[in-house]
């Protein structure tokens, strides 16, 4: 039986966002229908493009790379096509046209300038090749990819038609509409998109998700679980917004122990984070300075805000 301490740096950890959990409450449905369509594809080699959006935090990109994982461990064990994996965040891309370059350079292994990139993919696509596996494409933050002439987003949506092409493009957005605003209507439509929608998590999911990384674990009281969902429900249905309280909520009984522990001879705070707790960081990170600033600023500011935050994350 693990201390109170161990507990909650057991459940720091597991509450990370970038932690895999053994699984993804509340996207069954989603898990199956797309598994669904990407094991037809691979099965009977053909080409697919499967668009996917929700609101931020709803699990669209965990939910794609479990089914990956799930993919690769069926090929592995012979009991499923193979295939190959590669994955294009929009964030983490200089300029939206070096997708080509990732691209090519993952299924050549050559590195080459976008613009030749997009010419070799192109006649890649077009011919016939004697390439034996499918390539799927996970394509992140599909928002990102925008452009004036909106030929990036159009090629990869189109490349998967092809005859030859055997390539499987999996695209996350936030917005549901996008392909209609960048491409237009007619042009979209003709692209033939499979649509999944991810709905904001309700807050009976929001707790099976929290629950679920807190198993074994004394580190909560259920009934801070249960606020906690319900605030975040009642706001976005963000699963990492629920995540990031559960794990300020850790920090401030940490806190308040080691507090405790420097004016008494032992600790005298509870070593598990109740409701009160969770009252008390769900203000603290609402009532925040920046958060409000944040809040408050227009589109134009926001978007320069992602742009600084995502070139200090290429530095």
């Amino acid at each position: 039986m693990v201390d109170h301490k161990q507990a909650l740096q057991q459940a720091r950890e597991n509450l990370h966002v970038s932690a895999v959990p053994d699984s993804l409450p509340g996207r069954e449905s989603e898990f199956q229908e797309i598994l669904g369509h990407l094991e037809t594809a691979l099965r009977d080699a053909t080409g697919t493009c499967i668009y996917i959006s929700g609101v931020p935090g709803t699990g669209k990109t965990a939910t794609v790379r479990e089914i990956i994982r799930h993919l690769s461990q069926q090929a592995t064990a012979h009991r499923g096509p193979a295939f190959r994996f590669v994955e294009i965040n929009g964030m983490k891309l200089t300029e939206p046209a070096q997708a080509y370059s990732i691209l090519y350079q993952f299924l050549s292994g050559d590195k080459v300038t976008p613009k030749h990139a997009a010419d070799l993919l192109e006649q890649r696509f077009r011919d016939p090749n004697d390439d034996p596996q499918p390539c799927v494409v996970l394509m992140d933050e599909l928002d990102l990819l925008v452009t004036r002439k909106q030929t990036i987003m159009y090629n990869f949506f189109e490349w998967p038609n092809r005859a030859h092409s055997r390539l499987i493009v999996v695209a996350i957005a936030n917005t549901m509409d996008l392909p209609e605003r960048v491409l237009t209507n007619k042009v979209s439509s003709r692209l033939g998109l499979t649509r999944i929608n991810f709905q904001p998590y309700t807050h009976q999911q929001l707790y099976s998700i929290v629950a679920s990384r807190l198993r074994g674990l004394a580190a909560f009281d259920s009934d801070a679980i249960e606020l906690c969902a319900r605030k975040v429900s009642s706001v976005s249905g963000d699963a990492r917004r629920a995540l990031d309280i559960c794990r300020r909520a850790i920090e401030v009984v940490e806190e308040r122990q080691v507090q405790a522990l420097a004016t008494t001879k032992g600790p005298s705070v509870d070593g598990q984070v109740t409701m009160a707790v969770i009252d008390a960081v769900v203000k603290e990170m609402t009532s925040s300075g920046t958060i409000i600033f944040v809040r408050n600023s227009s589109t134009h500011q926001k978007l320069l805000l992602v742009s600084v935050r995502n070139q200090l994350q290429k530095t």
